[in-house]
């Protein structure tokens, strides 16, 4: 059959967070983007899941898929470019963080003491964050606000609060993805509105309910970042803390799962009325056995080489599930709730 022949399929992406490891997130969708019969509806994301939602978006009001293509391109480029060492600066990094900062040297937990004494209110007074200007440069917050496209749904954690915020598409400012991507270890409290808010992972790491209320399309797909299961007990203080993060970035997420796992299941035993109540198709894209051995440092490396690297792992994954779940896209969950969640 050919491409313009095949059936379309519409699915609602929910993007994670997780720093430099987002460049996983922009192969998954580089590849996604060369279906020409797959659409979305909507895009909900956090942090690096949000950013990568946002310039998806820009580069598909101004140019199509092959416009998203070489945003996201652009993009993380541009991210590289901060980050790009000469070959000695890259000697003294793996010294210093390990390769792909899979290793912890003395001068990186002593990295890590320091930014846990000191907020970014003193090693970082002037709030420079170089995020900032990568975003005014790559997106038209203006065309993206008064454009047709996917739905956005951009999260936050209001400080004040402690409840997520959903920021959507007509109102998106570059604070709303600052906010969004706040990690407050490393960056000031980003104000919106008079409202502080910190990054969106701690509450929502995606939301999925935008996805579920905002959407027609009942199929999700996740692009998973945060390993969920370990197969190693961490004992050392980095691994242990490495550990609690990715299970306190996944706990929103996963207790979002079992809820549609339990109201599927009450439609489907007819104790719901099917009409009312939408029955999810759930997906999922993930790379755990490449994306585990990365240690939580590694999330702070946004040098060009390890990007492409996490970007070529993010397009394999792609692949492998297109060719084995592509065709099920409307028809029924490929992602196994009870094992993946329970």
């Amino acid at each position: 059959m050919a491409d313009s022949e095949a059936p379309r399929r519409v699915i609602n992406l929910a993007l994670q967070g997780g720093g430099a490891h987002g460049a996983f997130t922009w192969g998954v969708l580089d590849r996604l983007l060369e279906e020409p019969n797959l659409e979305f509806e909507g895009i909900c994301g956090t942090s690096a899941g949000a950013l990568n939602a946002v310039v998806l978006a820009s580069g598909l009001a101004r140019g199509g898929r092959d416009g998203a293509r070489q945003a996201l391109d652009r993009f993380w480029h541009a991210i590289g470019e901060v980050g790009h060492m000469t070959p000695l600066q890259r000697s003294f990094f793996e010294r210093f963080f390990g390769q792909w900062g899979m290793e912890y040297s003395p001068s990186y937990l002593w990295f890590d003491l320091i930014s846990r004494i000191f907020s970014p209110y003193q090693f970082n007074p002037m709030n420079w964050n170089p995020l900032r200007d990568v975003l005014a440069e790559e997106v038209d917050f203006a065309g993206l606000n008064s454009s047709a496209g996917p739905k956005l749904f951009i999260c936050a954690t209001n400080v004040r609060t402690g409840k997520v915020k959903v920021f959507e598409r007509q109102e998106l400012t570059v604070d709303m993805l600052l906010a969004s991507a706040c990690l407050p270890f490393l960056f000031q409290t980003v104000y919106v509105d008079g409202e502080p808010y910190w990054d969106g992972g701690y509450m929502g790491n995606p939301a999925i309910f935008p996805l579920i209320y905002g959407c027609e399309t009942p199929d999700v797909m996740i692009v998973q970042i945060n390993p969920i299961h370990t197969e190693n007990v961490p004992t050392s203080a980095p691994e242990i803390m490495d550990r609690v993060n990715e299970i306190s970035f996944n706990s929103s997420l996963m207790r979002e799962m079992r809820a549609i796992h339990f109201v599927t299941k009450l439609i489907e035993a007819g104790k719901l009325d099917g009409g009312l109540y939408k029955k999810m198709n759930m997906h999922m894209i993930e790379a755990s056995a490449e994306m585990g051995g990365l240690g939580a440092s590694s999330k702070l490396i946004v040098e060009p080489q390890f990007l492409c690297y996490l970007r070529d792992i993010g397009r394999q994954a792609a692949d492998r599930w297109l060719i084995e779940n592509g065709d099920r896209i409307n028809r029924e969950s490929t992602l196994d709730l009870v094992s993946a969640f329970f």
